[in-house]
């Protein structure tokens, strides 16, 4: 039997009227129609933000065509029902003004409830990179895994959970413009790893103000790596020490900073030398020319 059919037998057989009890053994793997008014909301619940749109084009589809697919709930001991998933279902029914929702019954604990939770809302096609690596965290916290065990779960590459993990080491600010969709998945990955907080800024402002690629963002995390790095870089494997004085040197890692691009001084016995500053296309030289000029 199909599970339209199942549940068409089950409101043949279920109205508004009060419904009868049933032992948590009764209805254990079962389908059953159980009261809306009856129905707690998962305490686990990782997804805050519900399309109103959305929810209002639901519940105009389960008044039209029924409830195709049934809520999954566990029992609870005051006689009430728990969503371990189709909070969507739900929040539909209750605007569509249904007093009764088909649900299969199951039983899970607190962790497993957090589980299920949060890897159903990660399968979801429509969640935000922040909302993704958010349940990926609670994963970790509160199931406690690891990256290795998380990557199994979710049936993601270990490398993919990672970058995820890392949008939540960004500042606030780009945090919420991730989850506005200001920027892409791309250039946030670009911006992680960076640890001075006001370049990365700086950088989240000019993404969106000129529309920089994701290419660019990485030629220059790659540009402010390689000034970062300022003496280890100048150090050959002949084992020769850099030449270039404290003074030079502090000076090459203030400028890089400054200019977000990589700078280098090469200098000679005799005083004369070089400054070469690096640059990715004509945007980045235009843009390093006014830092220069202001």
């Amino acid at each position: 039997m199909g599970i339209r059919a199942l549940l068409d037998n089950f409101n043949a057989h279920n109205t508004d009227e009060q419904q009868a009890p049933f032992t948590e053994k009764q209805v254990l793997n079962t389908i059953i129609n159980i009261n809306i008014s009856a129905i707690e909301v998962n305490p686990f619940q990782p997804r805050t933000n519900f399309d109103e749109a959305a929810l209002a084009e639901l519940a105009q589809s389960l008044l039209t065509h029924g409830v195709v697919q049934p809520i999954t709930v566990r029992a609870m001991e005051n006689g009430k029902y728990q969503l371990i998933s189709g909070e969507r279902r739900f929040r539909a029914a209750q605007l569509a003004g249904l007093s009764q929702l088909p649900a299969y019954i199951r039983a899970a604990n607190d962790q497993e409830l957090l589980e299920i939770a949060l890897i159903e809302n990660i399968q979801r096609q429509d969640l935000n990179p922040l909302e993704i690596a958010r349940s990926y965290q609670r994963l970790l916290d509160e199931c406690n895994l690891v990256q290795e065990e998380l990557a199994a779960r979710v049936s993601k590459p270990r490398p993919t959970v990672a970058h995820y993990l890392n949008l939540l080491k960004l500042p606030p600010e780009i945090q919420r413009g991730i989850a506005d969709s200001k920027i892409s998945m791309g250039h946030a990955k670009a911006l992680s790893g960076v640890s001075q907080v006001e370049l990365v800024l700086d950088m989240y402002h000019r993404i969106i103000k000129q529309g920089l690629s994701v290419r660019q963002v990485e030629a220059w995390k790659q540009s402010l790596a390689g000034a970062n790095s300022g003496n280890e870089n100048q150090v050959k494997t002949s084992g020769k020490k850099p030449n270039l004085s404290v003074h030079f040197q502090k000076l090459q890692t203030d400028l890089s900073k400054r200019w977000e691009t990589k700078v280098e001084f090469k200098c000679e016995k005799s005083g004369k030398g070089q400054m070469v500053i690096h640059f990715t296309d004509d945007n980045d030289f235009n843009r390093i020319l006014d830092a220069i000029n202001s």
